[in-house]
């Protein structure tokens, strides 16, 4: 406990040294009547508006594609609204927690990731950066490549990037993608003793919850944006409690619109006086008809989905006799014994930075020297990083390089089913958002029909309404697995027959 309280205490002091705004209750972020369009006519804000006080721990919610990442972006003035103005209080800095580190940093060392975040040279930068490594509890020699750590470490040097240049306001986008459940946990602490103002995008509902005052819904259907006080489960039981009651109250009214039609038809045939009623009664339905009110439409979800075997499969698909692991930043063999059949689903764990993300793409690449996999096994791979996929393949051609012939209604009643529909299907899978990636991603093993499916974090960036229905299909594949995930709540609805430990 002792430890505890020294780390709380010491996250305190350095919240406090980044913090220069005062008082808690002035407004520092305010968004007044902002429209944004990415592209030709494609609408992600239409007049919104609202503000952010200082020190508040804000959400940001929303379905996959609706935006989120984006208001980020107009935020730190990467992009331009077309209409409306957007108000940061004098002086205030804002520096961002990416979801993921741009590919042309991924071969810096970590001095240079770090010396990026300044626009002037800064020679004393080396205290400075083992101050924010010691902050995200991450051991990173400074000549080391960026690209050779986990995704878990990734995602710790770039919350140490954004902390570095001790901004006013902290951008956190997916932070907890990747993270193990210490990371999780040292995060929602920092959070916590925070006095800096932070703005969350996540789908982690448990964490979320953790810190969260109040919440910003984009929705993907109006373009607005819903401003909410309380935490993200008092939102999401204000958001249910509302569409119940508009439906009550469209249903009461359709009920009485239907009698007083009924009404209508009745007394037309009757004679003049009794037509001077149905004209009096049509009026009334026409008010009736105006005091409807348009039901929030909620996120939509997925559909269930199957992910279909490979034919003849038979036999140990996969055996592993050793794996590779790191240990104090060094290689190390490790004697396993695992034999994966048809219908054998095996958890892969370890702490961040053991080394399973590199072990999934070596059994995938082929190069695994404790790996046999059987002749003539497809593979489906599921990548954190979403590596597998052709950033400059549209969606349409991306799902057409796996079928052995093309066929259109096939492509487009999967990608349908992801909620990849309309122009989108033609869209550059570089310009998708990162849950829109990894619903591509879920279309394409639909359609390869894998033997051995190997996933890696698959619920990042995925909206929390999809997460059910992924879990579902997975439980229900038979052919033979690999997961690897940090999401508890996740993998106890997958049948789970062996667990490997690296750590």
């Amino acid at each position: 406990m002792g430890k505890f309280f020294a780390t709380v205490s010491f996250l305190c002091s350095f919240c406090y040294a980044l913090t220069t705004m005062a008082g808690n209750n002035d407004v520092i972020i305010r968004f007044e009547e902002v429209s944004f369009e990415h592209g030709h006519n494609k609408p992600i804000l239409k007049e919104v508006s609202f503000s952010v006080r200082t020190g508040s721990k804000v959400t940001v919610m929303g379905q996959n594609g609706a935006g989120k990442s984006t208001l980020f972006s107009l935020l730190t003035g990467e992009r331009k609204p077309d209409d409306g103005k957007i108000h940061v209080t004098r002086g205030a800095s804002i520096a961002i927690a990416r979801q993921v580190i741009p590919r042309d940093e991924l071969e810096l060392t970590v001095r240079a990731f770090f010396e990026c975040r300044f626009k002037e040279k800064v020679y004393d930068i080396e205290p400075k950066i083992a101050k924010v490594l010691e902050v995200v509890h991450l051991n990173a020699p400074l000549d080391r490549i960026v690209r050779s750590f986990s995704g878990g470490q990734q995602a710790r040097l770039l919350l140490a990037a954004a902390l570095i240049a001790e901004p006013d306001i902290l951008l956190l986008d997916e932070p907890t993608n990747n993270l193990d459940k210490a990371g999780i946990q040292h995060l929602t602490e920092f959070l916590i003793a925070s006095q800096k103002t932070c703005i969350v995008i996540s789908h982690d509902a448990d964490f979320l919850n953790a810190f969260t005052d109040g919440v910003l819904y984009l929705d993907i259907h109006t373009h607005v944006v819903e401003q909410y006080a309380g935490n993200y489960f008092d939102v999401l039981r204000d958001i249910t409690a509302r569409v119940e009651r508009e439906n009550r109250k469209n249903a009461q009214l359709a009920k009485s619109i239907q009698e007083n039609k009924d009404k209508v038809n009745f007394f037309a045939q009757k004679g003049s006086k009794m037509r001077l009623v149905a004209k009096r009664m049509r009026d009334k339905i026409e008010e009736m008809e105006e005091e409807k009110v348009d039901v929030r439409r909620e996120d939509k979800t997925i559909r269930p989905f199957v992910i279909p075997v490979q034919d003849g499969l038979g036999g140990d698909v996969l055996t592993l006799s050793s794996v590779r692991i790191i240990h104090d930043h060094k290689p190390k063999n490790k004697s396993v014994k695992v034999a994966l059949r048809k219908n054998k689903h095996l958890l892969l764990a370890g702490p961040n930075g053991i080394g399973k993300s590199t072990l999934l793409e070596s059994i995938a690449r082929g190069t695994c020297e404790g790996a046999t996999l059987a002749k003539g096994v497809t593979i489906g791979y599921y990548r954190q990083d979403f590596s597998t996929l052709n950033f400059d393949h549209t969606v349409y051609d991306e799902l057409k390089a796996v079928l052995p012939r093309e066929d259109e209604e096939k492509i487009r009643s999967t990608a349908a089913s992801f909620l990849i529909s309309g122009a989108l299907i033609y869209t550059k899978i570089g310009n998708l958002s990162e849950g829109q990636k990894g619903l591509v991603a879920f279309a394409r093993l639909v359609l390869e029909r894998p033997g051995l499916l190997i996933l890696d974090e698959p619920t990042n960036h995925i909206n929390f309404r999809h997460i059910p229905v992924i879990a579902k299909a997975l439980d229900q594949y038979e052919g033979a697995m690999i997961l690897v995930s940090h999401v508890p709540d996740f993998v106890k609805h997958i049948r789970i027959d062996e667990t490997l430990e690296l750590g």
